[in-house]
C-alpha cells in the first residue's frame, strides 16, 4: 500500500457497470516524511471507504485493489483506508484535523 493525498474527483456519467457504485478519486502519492506533501503523477483510484478531498489515504494496487473493490470492478488502484495519524520513528508526522 502507498500513502497518498486526495486531490479531487473524476466524474464519469458513462462507465463500466462494475464501477457504478464507486466514486472515482484523483490522488497523488505522498512518498516523504510529510504525508501532506505529494510527488509524482496524479492518478485515478476507486474509493471503497468514502474519502474526501484533502485527506491522506492508503491506496492498494494490482490484485489487492481488485479484491477490495470486488471482482467485477475493473481497477488496479483502490483507496482502502483514510489515515488518522502517521507516526514514523516515534514522531507524529501527520494527524487528521
Amino acid at each position: 500500500m502507498q500513502l497518498a493525498k486526495v486531490l479531487g474527483q473524476v466524474v464519469s456519467t458513462v462507465k463500466d457497470p462494475g464501477l457504478e457504485r464507486f466514486t472515482l478519486l484523483l490522488v497523488q502519492d505522498a512518498p516523504g516524511d510529510d504525508p501532506e506533501q505529494t510527488d509524482g503523477t496524479a492518478y485515478v483510484a476507486v474509493d471503497v471507504v468514502g474519502a474526501g478531498v484533502g485527506e491522506v489515504v492508503l491506496v492498494a494496487t494490482g490484485g489487492a485493489a481488485r479484491v477490495a473493490a470486488g471482482a467485477d470492478a475493473p481497477t488496479d488502484r483502490a483507496v482502502v483506508a483514510i489515515a488518522d495519524t502517521v507516526i514514523r520513528s516515534g514522531t507524529v508526522r501527520y494527524r487528521k484535523t
